[in-house]
């Protein structure tokens, strides 16, 4: 094919008088009639890698894509370029017989140049007889990762592919297109369509423009947000939650803060999800708040940011939803709000899936929590993730994440590295990350037991570091190439070429130890402009002592009119009106009236006598998303109903239910439940709580627990500890 023809082509179908990045190549690969397979990130043009040739050659190309919306909208593109209806066309279960008739007739009279279908159709019996008497000049199959079990996006439906290729025509050249894959899936996909020799074409990973953010996720997380998006004002943003129930309420958070944006998820109707999806392109709304459905086929340009309310379960999910920010190549801010509960969440509800799937989604999740907790170049370690190498000195975009501005400090860990790169040659480089460690540390487990490896003589030899040590410098030796995972075995760890050499002559290796976000507290927020904030100390300390002296001449224990988490708050906020006083986490407009004066002018004189910039618009107005719950616990308080019965009654267990009522009380309302501490404890023994209260210097459960040493249950003592808050404090 003459290279004029291929630019001649390029004009004239699509109006481009130039190629972006590979696609040249791999279209004179298609041309050429190869098995081809191509890695491009989204945002590389990798559909008109195989339009252009579908439309250059003879007879129809089949294209095979898993999500008929964005089928749908590829037709209709095509359709708009071309004077013929029927260049391109999609055969699903959505057609009645006379549209399927229509189809095949435009295929057999040569119009139709490119057909879409679903892996499913092309089981019919019907449509492969009709296909294997057609001329078919490729067969392109989009999104190929759907058909490792590694794929972020595994459908078992895929993996029968090449059974039925092989049925159509033994001789179609077979085009393999992705997004995101790793080298695993890469293997996977050339194995599993049978094309070992396939040309391969691989697009850099790297995005410069993106900056990569994670910050820890405290209760606070409705406030970091609505702070950020204000922050961001008049810019378009995408936020990813995982479940609808969290798109619903943050939706509604940031619609009562004054911010332009609209929910999207499956639960909602098509028409509703349509009109969301068109406000957000036409610009009516800034933020879509988004469970993972969205964003699909969505090519809005200018996305200036994306921010995950939830961590993804892959890195390709991260990297594929991250990737919808600057596609124009302007700014592009990913900001990930992380706290290792939402892993836990995340692996329970896989633990009703086949063990082999467990597996795998577990081993894709710790590289997700690896990746949150590093210090290192976050773009080095997604583009080590997708098989490429970066050096943050000479690549573009180096410096363009947490971990590069504000670096954690380094240190030597030569002895360590050799020491971790001897064990993992010791024990026959067949244990998986988290068994090294094991070993490192010294920890028995059944197949360490089972290969004896606790008689060695190296076994604990790193007991000298936390566990979490030698997972950083793991993870840090695998980046730095030291060290390896196997292909085939996934997550089993090997020594390299360079990891053989630095055993036998070590040199420098630095590390920086991971971040920690087991105790992300409420009083942290890491901000990208400013590094971490931090409570201002000497302004707690002066609302610690007027607390004291607030206390003391009301004759009250200092916690039943605030508490420390509340102190914090407002030494981090400075709020200096009695509507942002209420606001402050665990206050509340009830304890903001009968307590905040005090407070409200100590902070007033301290932010004026010491210059101090507010946050502004700090003041995050609360939705009442739990207000409904709360009027109904109040309401049915009030009846005297029996608590188990109003906690069942809403499907809560009874430890999160009084957490409810705790929430109610310490924010200053009123709830009598003295008809229900009545049944469960007697007189002298609420007396007896009652001093205790009275004189304790904390209201603390587990201080209380041990002062009864196992007179009481924890629920009992909670329970008083709400009549006595609501009594004395309110």
């Amino acid at each position: 094919m003459a290279e004029l023809d291929l630019y001649a082509s390029l004009k004239k179908h699509f109006g481009f008088s130039r190629f972006k990045g590979l696609q040249e190549e791999v279209i004179k690969s298609i041309l050429a009639g190869n098995n081809t397979f191509v890695v491009m990130p989204t945002g590389g043009g990798k559909s008109l890698c195989y339009q252009l040739p579908a439309l250059m050659q003879e007879g129809t190309s089949i294209v095979v894509s898993p999500l008929i919306a964005l089928m749908k909208n590829q037709v209709d593109a095509l359709r708009a370029l071309s004077s013929e209806e029927g260049v391109a066309h999609v055969l699903n279960s959505s057609l009645n017989k006379t549209e399927v008739k229509r189809v095949k007739s435009d295929i057999a009279s040569g119009i139709t140049k490119l057909l879409y279908v679903a892996p499913e159709s092309l089981t019919k019996e019907e449509y492969v007889e009709f296909l294997n008497n057609q001329k078919i000049s490729f067969l392109a199959i989009d999104e190929a990762h759907c058909i490792s079990e590694w794929g972020h996006d595994f459908r078992p439906e895929y993996r029968n592919l090449k059974s039925i290729i092989k049925r159509i025509g033994d001789d179609i050249p077979i085009i393999g297109l992705t997004a995101t894959a790793t080298p695993k899936v890469q293997e996977d996909i050339l194995k599993n369509l049978g094309m070992p020799d396939a040309n391969t074409f691989k697009a850099s990973f790297n995005r410069p423009n993106l900056y990569y953010e994670i910050r820890p996720k405290t209760k606070n997380v409705d406030s970091d947000i609505i702070r950020f998006v204000k922050q961001n004002e008049g810019k378009s943003g995408i936020i990813y939650c995982l479940s609808r129930k969290r798109v619903e309420e943050l939706a509604q958070a940031l619609q009562v803060n004054g911010i332009k944006a609209v929910p999207y998820h499956a639960g909602l109707d098509s028409k509703t999800r349509v009109k969301h999806q068109d406000m957000f392109l036409m610009e009516d709304v800034d933020v879509v708040v988004a469970t993972i459905a969205f964003g699909m086929g969505i090519d809005k340009p200018d996305v200036r940011f994306v921010i995950h309310n939830d961590i993804p379960k892959s890195i390709e999910s991260y990297y594929q939803e991250t990737g919808r920010a600057g596609r124009d190549g302007g700014e592009g801010h990913c900001l990930a709000f992380y706290s290792y509960k939402d892993i836990e969440k995340l692996e329970k509800f896989m633990s009703g899936k086949p063990v082999a799937e467990q597996e795998i989604g577990h081993a894709l999740l710790q590289e997700v929590v690896a990746y949150a907790e590093t210090s290192i170049s976050r773009r080095k370690f997604i583009l080590h993730y997708f098989g490429e190498e970066f050096d943050n000195a000479t690549g573009e975009g180096g410096m363009m994440d947490d971990n590069m501005r504000f670096p954690k400090k380094k240190i030597e860990a030569q002895s360590e590295a050799k020491k971790l790169l001897e064990v993992v040659q010791k024990t026959n480089q067949q244990y998986k990350s988290k068994e090294i460690v094991n070993v490192m540390v010294g920890k028995v487990n059944a197949l360490i037991k089972s290969h004896r490896t606790d008689a060695q003589a190296f076994f604990g030899s790193g007991a000298g570091h936390e566990a979490s040590y030698w997972t950083a410098l793991l993870r840090q030796l695998l980046v730095a190439r030291y060290l390896k995972k196997d292909i085939e075995t996934y997550g089993v760890i090997h020594l390299t070429e360079m990891g053989r050499k630095f055993i036998e002559s070590p040199s420098s290796f630095m590390m920086t130890e991971d971040h920690s976000f087991k105790d992300a507290n409420d009083d942290i927020i890491v901000s990208a402009s400013q590094g971490v904030e931090k409570a201002d100390e000497n302004l707690f300390k002066l609302l610690k002592a007027e607390l004291k002296k607030v206390a003391h001449k009301l004759e009250l224990p200092p916690f039943v009119i605030f508490q420390e988490p509340s102190l914090e708050d407002m030494s981090l906020k400075y709020p200096i009106t009695m509507e942002e006083l209420a606001n402050v986490h665990g206050v509340g407009e009830g304890k903001a009236k009968k307590y905040g004066k005090p407070f409200l002018k100590l902070i007033q004189d301290y932010v004026e006598e010491n210059d101090i910039m507010r946050p502004e618009d700090f003041v995050v107005k609360s939705t009442g998303t739990n207000s409904s719950l709360k009027l109904y616990i109040i309401q049915n308080v009030d009846r005297k109903l029996s608590l188990p019965d109003i906690a069942n009654a809403k499907g809560i267990e009874m430890p999160e239910f009084i957490k409810e009522m705790e929430a109610i009380v310490y924010s200053g309302t009123k709830l009598n439940i003295d008809y229900w501490i009545d049944e469960i404890l007697d007189e002298d023994q609420q007396e007896e709580i009652h001093d205790y209260f009275l004189e304790a210097k904390t209201d603390e459960i587990e201080v209380a627990l041990d002062e009864f040493d196992g007179d009481y249950e924890e629920e009992e003592l909670r329970l008083y500890r709400i009549k006595f808050i609501s009594e004395i404090g309110n």
